[in-house]
């Protein structure tokens, strides 16, 4: 997966976060795979998390 569309993903889980607040947990636990696959592949993590 492209750098971009990982930051797109979490971008999108981010908004998720903040529009659909009784789903939080959720959404973060999400984020946090994702963040994980962004280590796991080398890449940089976004720095305005």
């Amino acid at each position: 997966m492209a750098l971009e569309e990982l930051k797109a993903r979490i971008s999108l889980l981010l908004e998720e976060m903040v529009n659909q607040p009784e789903d939080q947990h959720e959404i973060q636990e999400q984020l946090r795979e994702k963040l994980r696959e962004m280590r796991a592949m080398g890449l940089p993590l976004p720095a305005d998390l």
